[in-house]
């Protein structure tokens, strides 16, 4: 009797979050003959399921919970009258999430892409056995790109297995609304959760061994950030960590922190940053060694040591983003199959904080300036100081442009408030084109708009550099 014949594709793509289904479709815009393997039953990974997109939208379903946009409009109040139930919570949430798999299913079908479910390892550098249920399916691909993401580190001094405390990627399992929810960890999902419960209410205790609110941000807009945060509710502990956590008992858990004090509450998140999900690829079989927390170290086209083995997304860390993961991919199969659609990265890429209010980046801080000791000029521009900014209630948001002085090109973006993360882009597009105060001061923004931020931005920095 004749071995069963070991199916062959052009690519294999381990993993079907953002960044592998991206990779998939792009493979078969090519024309190549590509296949998805997939763990879990459902397409998206935790850009869809658990991270980008449910998070998001529940920040947002918050927000309108809350009334938090309505509060400052005169004459309307839309401010919680009840407790909202997790089925509200929830709604919107599951509804998002199932639109956004079946648009990334449709996507595959489109392009032609071969789906296998189950989970993957390598059997040699172009072989891989897929397990479904017992079951093993062997896979050859002339290119292989690995996208499996990443999870939660879980501290073992924590016990996940009491449905009181949580990681980022289970918190949405939630079946009771908390309290009194403590946040371990202020960086950027910590900061988005503490916010989103808070805007419903919930007491909200946010523990972080540092002194700064996400210190990668410029230092105003952290400070803001952190001022905004605690006026809507968000208590803050710096310079604490958890020494001990007590779930023994029914009721409350007991947190006792670094200087001592104990915080009893019936809701915890640990947000102690991810790890990827690599252990169980073998990649030893296919000649590749992982990194620190699992990573797969890649080069700028996101081709490992291994030459037909690539790698997108979480799974080679930083930045970590869905929307990176995505054009991570794009470069690499591009590369791998000898095509000019996309040759490269940006080499500025836009970061966004959807805390509330929002908060959003490009490009140098006034930090890292100072240390490469660039003179510049930052230009600043108020929500409160445009009709748009009145119109939707949000007095405390602002722009801020930094200028390098000498030719006033543009060198960073920074905004707090609302839609923060989309008029972020308009700077990042400014950016790379390498661009500056004379490109906004020749633009005509639709009025009323956010826009218009961008113009009085520059003729603040404009008015400094003359008056000096």
């Amino acid at each position: 009797m004749s071995p069963t014949p070991v199916p062959e594709f052009d690519l294999v793509v381990i993993g079907g979050g953002p960044a592998g289904a991206s990779a998939a479709a792009a493979a078969g815009f090519l024309g190549k003959r590509a296949a998805l393997v997939e763990m879990a039953g459902l397409l998206g990974g935790a850009g869809i399921n658990t991270g980008t997109i449910p998070s998001k939208t529940l920040r947002e379903t918050a927000v309108m919970l809350s009334g938090w946009r309505s509060r400052r409009l005169f004459g309307v109040d839309l401010s919680l009258q009840r407790a909202a139930t997790v089925g509200d919570f929830m709604c919107h949430e599951k509804t998002v999430t199932a639109g956004e798999r079946a648009r990334m299913q449709a996507l595959l079908d489109l392009r032609g892409v071969t789906r296998f479910r189950g989970a993957a390892s390598f059997v040699d550098p172009h072989t891989l056995r897929v397990v479904t249920d017992g079951t093993e399916t062997l896979l050859r691909g002339g290119k292989i790109l690995i996208a499996t993401g990443s999870s939660p580190l879980r501290p073992p001094e924590f016990p996940f297995d009491d449905d009181r405390i949580h990681d980022s990627d289970e918190i949405l399992k939630l079946t009771v609304m908390p309290k009194k929810f403590v946040v371990i960890g202020g960086g950027v999902i910590g900061s988005e959760y503490a916010g989103t419960f808070a805007a419903l209410g919930v007491e909200v205790h946010l523990i972080d061994g540092r002194e700064v609110l996400m210190p990668f941000l410029d230092a105003e807009i952290s400070a803001a950030l952190a001022k905004a945060m605690a006026a809507n509710g968000v208590q803050f502990h710096w310079g604490e960590r958890v020494t001990a956590c007590d779930a023994s008992q029914p009721g409350d858990v007991i947190l006792t922190l670094s200087s001592g004090a104990k915080l009893a509450c019936d809701g915890v998140l640990i947000c102690a940053g991810r790890q990827s999900n690599t252990a169980a690829l073998n990649l030893a079989a296919a000649g590749i060694t992982a990194g620190k927390r699992g990573l797969v170290p890649v080069n700028d086209r996101y081709q490992s040591e291994v030459p037909h083995i690539y790698a997108a997304g979480d799974v080679i860390g930083s930045p970590a983003l869905a929307a990176t993961g995505i054009e991570q991919a794009r470069v690499a199969i591009a590369h791998a199959f000898g095509s000019t659609f996309k040759s490269d990265l940006a080499t500025i890429l836009p970061t966004g904080i959807y805390t509330i209010p929002e908060a959003s980046m490009a490009g140098e801080t006034e930090a890292s300036l100072r240390e490469k000791g660039v003179d510049f000029i930052a230009g600043r521009a108020r929500y409160a100081d445009i009709p748009r900014g009145e119109i939707i209630g949000d007095p405390t948001g602002f722009l801020k442009l930094l200028f390098r002085r000498e030719d006033m090109r543009l060198l960073g973006v920074h905004v707090i408030g609302e839609q923060a993360t989309e008029l972020v882009h308009i700077g990042l597009v400014a950016l790379l084109a390498e661009a500056g105060a004379e490109l906004f001061n020749r633009a005509c923004f639709n009025y009323p708009t956010l826009g218009d931020l961008y113009k009085n931005a520059t003729y603040d920095a404009l008015a400094q550099r003359d008056s000096q």
